[in-house]
């Protein structure tokens, strides 16, 4: 199979594709490098791989490298940690919108011209950003009130868009939503404005590589933000490329959607405390609450049943396997300034 994926430079589209060339199949990858700037992949030389450098918002572009795919896995987005939801609260929403529109025409065009068969739309955990059923199960986030951040609120909308395309023009779909993905391979982004965490400036808001880094960099007591009440399903990359990938490949998928997690919760304190034991041993675990961001949902557990039971997919990588492999990387990301 031929498979798309927009956004081809980013952190999960890393371990996808990896995934996909492993199994067989061809990629082409569209990114332009405007999140990390320039950077290289294990697999870029891979026979089987095609790159394209280009703005998505090209549609003129995406028809053309869409029109002999079979499918794509739509992952081009602004994305960062908690920080963007507040200082980038407008260009989260236009910008995206801008991207899964020009996407979508280009989509519905290459299944009407060309030999596109699917689009795959890769939403996020924050559509259930109000929910107050727990476990989520999909379909949830058309009863429970809308997101209240624009970044869940416009990941809403790209669900509406592969709705909409299907009832309009019969273009088929799958919706993924992805639960706190961890792994290796993600930088500071170019555009990052600085955020301090104690003495520490955050490298992407995100929960687990800030934590990891400021162990490392000796912030005693460590800083979190809230409570660390906060409950999270850490779910590996490579975990969640398996199951992208059997999104694109299992016809059970077709129009269905589907939340991608690890059935294991874990507070933010919890995590912080296996981070801390991970790198300082038995030295006395101190921590202080920051105050939380806003949009720092308290609880977001989902239901992984559907997917178990029609994809066959679980989650099988522990965190303490993530973290052996996160801590390492994060070491040497440090060493290096990258972090």
């Amino acid at each position: 199979m031929k498979i798309l994926v927009t956004g081809a430079a980013g952190f999960v589209a890393g371990y996808l594709i990896e995934d996909l060339l492993e199994h067989g199949h061809t990629v082409v990858g569209v990114d332009n490098f405007s999140k990390y700037g320039r950077s290289e992949k294990a697999y870029d030389a891979h026979p089987r791989y095609i790159f394209r450098e280009a703005d998505v918002k090209d549609v003129g572009v995406l028809r053309e490298v869409m029109a002999d795919c079979d499918q794509v896995v739509a992952i081009a987005a602004m994305i960062g940690g908690i920080s963007y939801f507040h200082e980038l609260a407008y260009d989260l929403l236009a910008e995206n919108e801008r991207i899964t529109a020009s996407t979508f025409d280009a989509a519905i065009w290459a299944r009407q011209h060309g030999q596109l068969e699917k689009i795959n739309v890769v939403s996020s955990s924050m559509v259930f950003e109000s929910a107050t059923t727990f476990p989520t199960p999909e379909g949830e986030e058309r009863h429970c009130p809308p997101p209240q951040s624009t970044y869940g609120f416009q990941k809403l909308a790209t669900e509406y868009f592969a709705r909409g395309a299907w009832e309009q023009y019969t273009l088929p779909y799958t919706i993924i939503r992805p639960f706190n993905c961890v792994g290796i391979g993600e930088r500071r982004a170019v555009s990052e404005k600085t955020v301090m965490s104690g003495n520490v400036r955050l490298a992407m808001s995100h929960v687990l590589p800030d934590l990891v880094q400021k162990v490392l960099k000796g912030q005693d007591p460590l800083h979190i933000l809230g409570s660390g009440q906060q409950v999270r399903h850490y779910t590996y990359g490579g975990d969640l490329a398996r199951g992208i990938r059997l999104c694109i490949e299992r016809p059970e998928a077709v129009n269905e959607d589907f939340n991608l997690s690890t059935d294991r919760g874990t507070t933010v304190l919890e995590l912080a405390q296996m981070v801390w034991e991970s790198i300082k041993g038995d030295e006395p675990f101190r921590f202080v609450s920051d105050d939380p961001y806003l949009y720092d949902v308290q609880r977001r557990v989902p239901s992984t049943k559907k997917a178990r039971e029609t994809l066959g997919f679980e989650a099988t990588t522990s965190l303490e396997e993530v973290l052996s492999e996160v801590i390492p990387w994060i070491r040497e990301q440090v060493d290096y300034g990258n972090i």
